[in-house]
């Protein structure tokens, strides 16, 4: 972990981190989250949100939901600010995401990810998650994506 990351920390969201976690999603080309919906996530209980905070601004973000009739927590969004990509914070959200999953009783967790997207499958590939469906035009610019699973049995 470069020095830079190490600086990083990784917290559970609050109410005023919402226009930070809104400002990482402007790095998305399409498909973002609304105001509206990022309130939403930051104060229902099935939701947790993490940020990664940096120098007092927000690097990273990560959703986890969470179904009423599912043992299977999803993660919704994953957003890292592109200044501070390549430095583990991705990795970091997603394992506080695991964790919290495992700490509310989930079996695993499962997610939807371009099929363009190299690197965060990359990232997604080294920390066990395995490609469960593939979704033909599934984003908003008819981008094919493909559902990922990490059950947390397998990691005995």
């Amino acid at each position: 972990m470069s020095a830079a990351a190490s600086q990083v920390r990784v917290r559970a969201a609050r109410a005023g981190d919402a226009a930070g976690i809104l400002a990482l999603e402007r790095s998305f080309p399409g498909d973002r989250m609304s105001v509206r919906s990022v309130r939403h996530f930051l104060r229902v209980p099935t939701a947790s949100v993490r940020v990664a905070v940096a120098g007092g601004n927000i690097a990273g973000a990560v959703i986890l939901l969470l179904r009423r009739n599912s043992r299977w927590a999803r993660i919704y969004s994953v957003a890292v600010d592109p200044d501070y990509r390549g430095q583990g914070i991705g990795r970091r959200l997603i394992v506080a995401a695991e964790a919290d999953a495992r700490q509310r009783g989930c079996c695993g967790v499962a997610l939807e990810v371009r099929e363009d997207n190299v690197a965060a499958r990359t990232l997604y590939d080294g920390l066990g998650y395995r490609i469960d469906a593939v979704l033909p035009d599934y984003y908003e610019d008819g981008a094919p994506g493909i559902r990922l699973r990490k059950p947390f049995s397998a990691l005995v």
